[in-house]
């Protein structure tokens, strides 16, 4: 059998054995001092208890001076390990050895906890840029799951993180981001937003693992925000030409008229007058035209407050008189927009949906639902549907005779003011189509 090995002695036996040691030479002096017979019994016990207890007294105290400092280094290190930087060593003196390596730990706690201030705080600033900027940030470990997003990705995903944190790409709907070259157009349909997409990816590693770093930009609304910008122009040079135009007739309507009621001859006076009539009826509705196309070259900022969606729903529904609208039992719910402009998007899609219910006979019905920080709108029609679909936000375009071409795209404008979305499509179950409104439930800096 291999001998079995003897435990080895702890470092304070070892110091305790060496104190001891370095004391026993005095120990044996004094024991062969009080052996001499100039002393009594009484005198030696006494002595002898007395160079005993010193000898073990001063072996305890030798350990205890030696071991205390290493426990407290220790108990620095473990803190600092463990995270916490405000445990200080007592007796840091740079002249002694001892004190110079507890001065040592304490300079290196005020240091660490420098680091990871730093640190916080770039992480608050990295947070809050990934916030504020409007491209939706997504990043994704080894196994295609989620592990970070901003809030604009939220906005995308139409859900908070807390539901789609660790959920795969392909679960998410963006399982085509994650392959292919880069970058490139990707067209994304999404429960938040729909459209194209400019996709860029990138590899990056935390926690010693892969990840992959996926950014889109939403080329959509950039286009048509620089779509708006255009017809906003024409639209302001329209009205001025058109109105400098406007005025002289009217004015010269007026005057001529005025003209055939003093002068007494009635010859040619009907035809004149019908003609006048028409002039100035027609500048009238020209004046009424353009009035209506320059509301979308002047919609004002929205004024927020809080507002309750079944009364907003309610009265919009109220004021549709040809056909009566179905308000859908739905859950209680608020939004932080402009009340004003809200009713007058809810209008324009209800007029909508009526004028094609109107066709077939049919309804026309309107629910609401609130998935995470959204609300999302339905208006529900049994209209013949849409046989048109690329140009129904494209202002002045209509399919309806008599119509202005600027209901939809006026609600368009109205949604992404609030930050949301409307999408105008068939119902894949049956006849008719649905207009969605998808609004953020509060605005960032909302009251």
């Amino acid at each position: 059998m291999r001998p079995r090995r003897r435990p080895r002695l702890s470092y304070e036996s070892r110091v305790s054995l060496i104190a001891l040691a370095a004391g026993l030479p005095a120990v044996l002096l004094a024991a062969w001092t009080l052996a001499k017979p100039q002393f009594d019994s009484l005198q030696r016990w006494t002595f002898g208890l007395f160079v005993f207890g010193a000898w073990l007294g001063g072996a305890w105290l030798v350990r205890e001076r030696v071991a205390r400092p290493f426990q407290t280094l220790s108990n620095l290190l473990g803190a600092l390990r463990d995270g916490d930087f405000s445990i200080r060593a007592h007796g840091a003196d740079l002249g002694t050895s001892v004190g110079l390596a507890l001065w040592e730990v304490n300079a290196l706690a005020d240091a660490l906890r420098r680091r990871r201030l730093d640190v916080t705080e770039a992480t608050a600033l990295l947070q809050h840029v990934m916030d504020s900027i409007d491209v939706a940030l997504f990043a994704f470990d080894d196994h295609d799951r989620l592990s970070l997003v901003n809030r604009e990705g939220e906005r995308m995903l139409g859900q908070p993180p807390e539901r789609s944190l660790g959920a795969t790409a392909a679960e998410l709907g963006l399982g085509a981001v994650l392959n292919g070259e880069t970058p490139r157009l990707v067209d994304l349909r999404l429960p938040g937003a729909a459209g194209r997409w400019e996709l860029r990816r990138g590899p990056f590693r935390q926690g010693g693992l892969p990840h992959q770093l996926v950014v889109l930009s939403d080329l959509t609304r950039a286009l048509r925000e620089e779509e708006r910008q255009a017809w906003q122009r024409l639209v302001r040079v329209l009205s001025h030409e058109i109105n400098n135009s406007l005025t002289p007739i009217q004015s010269l309507a007026g005057t001529l008229r005025s003209l055939l009621e003093r002068d007494a001859d009635p010859r040619g006076s009907a035809d004149l007058g019908h003609g006048l009539d028409v002039i100035e009826t027609r500048a009238r509705s020209l004046a009424r035209f353009m009035n209506s196309y320059a509301q979308l070259a002047r919609l004002p900022q929205p004024r927020l407050a809080r507002l309750d969606v079944a009364t907003w729903v309610q009265r919009a529904a109220a004021l549709e008189d040809r056909l009566a609208v179905r308000v859908e039992a739905s859950p209680a719910a608020t939004v932080v927009a402009d009340a004003d402009q809200l009713e007058q998007l809810l209008i324009n899609l209800l007029r909508n949906a009526v004028d094609a219910a109107l066709a077939t006979g049919g309804g026309v019905r309107v629910r609401w639902s609130v998935e995470g920080e959204a609300l999302l709108l339905e208006i529900e029609d049994d209209g013949p549907g849409l046989a048109e679909t690329a140009n129904l936000f494209v202002p002045f375009f209509t399919t309806k005779p008599g119509g202005s071409g600027i209901g939809l795209a006026l609600s368009r404008q109205i949604a992404e003011a609030h930050g949301g979305t409307v999408t105008l499509e068939n119902r894949e179950e049956s006849r008719g189509c649905v207009a969605r409104v998808r609004l953020p439930r509060a605005l960032p800096g909302a009251a």
